[in-house]
């Protein structure tokens, strides 16, 4: 019998216990120029580099903590027959494709959780389909290695993210399959898809910053809705939960300000990472902080900006620019290649992309001992040596998907700050 793991994610900051990863694959690949925008890409990744390149993260991450891959999870749920009845049945029925079920349903495990991710080929079997200019029944998961974003672990519970786009619907629903059947886990899930009022909600983790207990940062933009934020607050309530949950609204374009945490991150006790254009000059966008008291919101104000009201929160924050500060050009450039997302796996000791060099080298200036992760890979370095560090892994490929290390990560369980 598994233990079970308990999730506890009480910090952005604590030591890492146990994170869920997705090596990416064939997913990665099944795809063309003609569709990539609609896998929400600008462009189409090589799959060789970006394995070499991923690599390099799980090689890290499995040196300091415990490694789930989701793939592994989900065979070991389809093994389980009520819970692969279940997810099969919603999946088909979200993507309208009920006349592949008894296709799907007599697969292996294996085989099931590869289709799931990978995509199913459309069989041409009538006119209809021969006609339809589409490869695929279920189109692959391009984003699935992206974990952040299809949910969120709060504490002791994991939120199931309504995401933006329904080419990524399939990995919330595979998540909350994950979370509710796995023996790992076993837990109860917060799923916007399943309460009463759900117009205009979408909520994704990349958005999500748990601080501390309590306290919650959420940006708001082209993938998290203000609706999506009201439905958090909803759930607060109704659980009598006292929480200060800070709002900051992202621009909607260009594409690399998706995300909250592609212009904030939480390094240490007493840094984080910021995009200083958007996070800290003066500028349209809102910063909103929201006090919800035992079921109800009892106060609703703006700040002057994210660090002002962390700061009165009791964060003592000191801001590490990404891009470095002499060249708003190259504060754009590092930004839009994930230069402000970082990923902690202890106070202070956190990994980014190495070809970010000037944020490296801001982080150089902040006491940060920039360190590749070969090294770390190797054994050949401690990240225990060091009282900062930053881990620097390849990203020249992974970075233009649209992510960095923060994105690729799922952390369930982190040690209290």
């Amino acid at each position: 019998m598994t233990d079970k793991l308990t999730v506890d994610i009480r910090s952005e900051i604590g030591e890492l216990e146990s994170v869920i990863i997705h090596t990416p694959g064939a997913e990665v690949e099944n795809m063309t120029p003609e569709n990539a925008e609609r896998a929400l890409y600008s462009d189409i990744l090589n799959l060789n580099i970006g394995l070499s390149e991923y690599s390099q993260l799980h090689g890290v991450l499995s040196k300091v903590t415990q490694t789930f891959e989701v793939r592994d999870l989900l065979q070991q749920v389809l093994e389980l027959p009520e819970a692969r009845e279940e997810l099969v049945c919603n999946i088909c029925r979200n993507e309208n494709t009920d006349n592949i079920h008894d296709r799907l349903f007599d697969l292996s495990p294996l085989a099931l959780s590869t289709v799931l991710i990978e995509g199913v080929l459309m069989e041409k079997d009538n006119l209809t389909k021969f006609l339809n200019k589409g490869r695929y029944e279920l189109i692959p998961l391009h984003n699935f290695f992206f974990m952040r974003d299809s949910a969120v672990c709060l504490s002791h519970k994991v939120l199931i993210s309504k995401m933006a786009s329904v080419v990524r619907e399939r990995e919330s629903i595979i998540m909350e399959s994950v979370f509710k059947h796995h023996p790992q886990f076993g837990i109860e899930t917060i799923n916007p898809a399943h309460w009463p009022q759900v117009a205009g909600v979408t909520i994704e983790g990349g958005d999500v910053i748990v601080a501390r207990e309590d306290v919650l940062l959420v940006g708001t933009g082209s993938r998290t809705t203000s609706q999506g934020i009201d439905f958090l607050l909803d759930w607060y309530k109704q659980e009598q939960l006292s929480k200060h949950i800070l709002v900051q609204e992202l621009p909607l374009k260009p594409e690399s300000f998706i995300h909250l945490d592609m212009v904030f991150t939480l390094l240490d006790h007493d840094k984080c990472m910021v995009y200083e254009p958007v996070i800290l000059k003066p500028n349209k966008l809102q910063t909103v902080h929201i006090i919800v008291e035992y079921g109800k919101v009892i106060s609703i104000f703006n700040e002057d900006n994210l660090l002002v009201a962390l700061n009165k929160l009791g964060f003592e924050l000191e801001p590490v620019i990404c891009g470095g500060t002499a060249d708003p050009w190259t504060q754009q450039r590092e930004q839009w290649h994930s230069g402000a997302n970082f990923f902690a796996v202890a106070p202070g000791k956190v990994i980014g992309y190495a070809r970010n060099t000037y944020t490296l080298d801001e982080l150089s200036k902040h006491g940060f001992e920039v360190i590749k992760a070969k090294s770390i890979i190797k054994g050949n370095t401690s990240i225990s040596d060091f009282k900062r560090c930053v881990i620097a892994i390849e990203g020249s490929e992974l970075a233009r998907g649209g992510g960095g290390a923060r994105c690729m990560t799922m952390p369930v369980k982190r040690r209290p700050v």
